[in-house]
């Protein structure tokens, strides 16, 4: 008899044991069930600390709820059994106490040990500030190779794509059109803030996850040991297109990452404002257009109807054909209560100027004004 029930409990425990274990390896396969591929020594870490952690509930889930199936069936009212009291029980009291903060200490130690190492971000090699907006984020290159190098990321899928009127792609909501571009086993130290809401930069195969917050600096690190194309998301509820912020961070050999600085800075050589240039009316509208498209367009719409009450329309807007001066000032400094942002950190004078005259003489907006890079910049002052 003893034979017999010993040899159903270690079955049981032999089942439920190969029934974690199969779920867990079809977790690791595929990591469609569990967390992405780690990229990074922390995040493996991590993806660690998160196994131990489901092995020790999977064995107190099939050690109590055996015990307790036990206790249930063997000595229910039925077969003659009386209940017993464990009042004042020292032993038992003791067992209760023991037990549990041994596994409190084994699960705390380590991760309190990953936490720690999460918090370390000393001796970068490559300092980047990254600010979120709504709804994408602007990136400085401040410390390292690179350094002085800056661009605005967002979401680079077609609107038709996002709003279900053509193919999706595989990413759909996780490509941008500016990666961030980091070498391959250096530290990169990330400096986040907002200008507007909390936002947080999050890219999980890094086990990074920061806070964005208006008016303060938070920092955090990683150190990418393979070369490849990392996705991650704003994880902050941030506003309207929150599902639309998402982060492309692409490791590359040193080798790369050298001819991309060089890449980069050559073109913000180019792309350098001439203060000097003289701009027709028509080449301030085709260049608005490109801007408006990219930035505008999701709230005020292409066609400038926008999505009243949120978000008004801009065709026959009095603000689109009203004053020039305070068209201005809403699209530098935003409009507080309301959704409108602030633009004067994100574009450049010419970029605002050529938006401000596209709005003015489209649709059905025919004011004949042109506004000049030269007045935004006085604005700004």
């Amino acid at each position: 008899m003893c034979i017999k029930k010993t040899g159903v409990r270690a079955a049981a425990l032999w089942a439920s044991g190969a029934i974690l274990a199969t779920v867990t390896a079809s977790a690791q396969a595929g990591y469609q069930l569990n967390f992405q591929e780690p990229a990074t020594k922390l995040a493996r870490e991590v993806y660690d600390l998160h196994m131990m952690m489901m092995y020790i509930c999977g064995v107190i889930f099939v050690g109590v709820f055996g015990v307790m199936f036990y206790s249930v069936f063997k000595h229910r009212k039925s077969s003659g059994r009386t209940a017993a009291t464990f009042h004042e029980n020292t032993t038992v009291e003791l067992i209760w106490t023991i037990i549990p903060t041994i596994i409190l200490i084994v699960m705390v130690w380590p991760v309190t040990k990953a936490l720690i190492a999460m918090r370390d971000t000393s001796s970068a090699d490559i300092t980047i500030k990254a600010t979120g907006y709504q709804w994408k984020w602007g990136y400085d290159y401040i410390k390292g190779e690179g350094e002085g190098i800056k661009f605005m990321s967002m979401l680079s899928t077609p609107r038709e794509q996002v709003e279900g009127r053509a193919p999706k792609g595989e990413h759909y909501l996780l490509e941008v059109d500016n990666n961030v571009v980091v070498p391959v086993g250096k530290k990169i130290r990330i400096l986040t803030t907002a200008e507007d809401v909390i936002h947080a930069w999050y890219v999980p195969a890094f086990a990074v996850k920061q806070d964005a917050i208006p008016g303060f600096i938070r920092d955090t690190s990683f150190r990418a040991d393979r070369e490849g194309i990392f996705r991650g998301q704003c994880a902050e509820l941030c506003g309207k297109d929150h599902g639309f912020m998402p982060i492309v961070v692409e490791v590359v050999s040193a080798e790369k990452y050298s001819a991309w600085v060089a890449e980069q800075k050559a073109r913000l050589s180019v792309a350098a404002e001439d203060p000097n240039k003289v701009w027709s009316l028509d080449e301030l509208k085709q260049h608005g257009e490109a801007v408006y498209t990219k930035n505008c367009a999701a709230c005020h719409q292409a066609t400038g109807k926008g999505l009243p009450p949120a978000f008004p329309a801009l065709d026959g807007s009095k603000i689109a054909t009203g004053s020039k001066e305070v068209h201005l000032d809403i699209v530098l400094n935003g409009k507080a209560g309301t959704a409108m942002q602030s633009f004067g950190k994100q574009l450049s004078d010419t970029d605002i100027a050529a938006v401000l005259t596209y709005e003015r003489n489209s649709w059905g907006n025919k004011t004949g004004d042109m506004v000049l890079p030269a007045e935004v910049k006085a604005a700004r002052k």
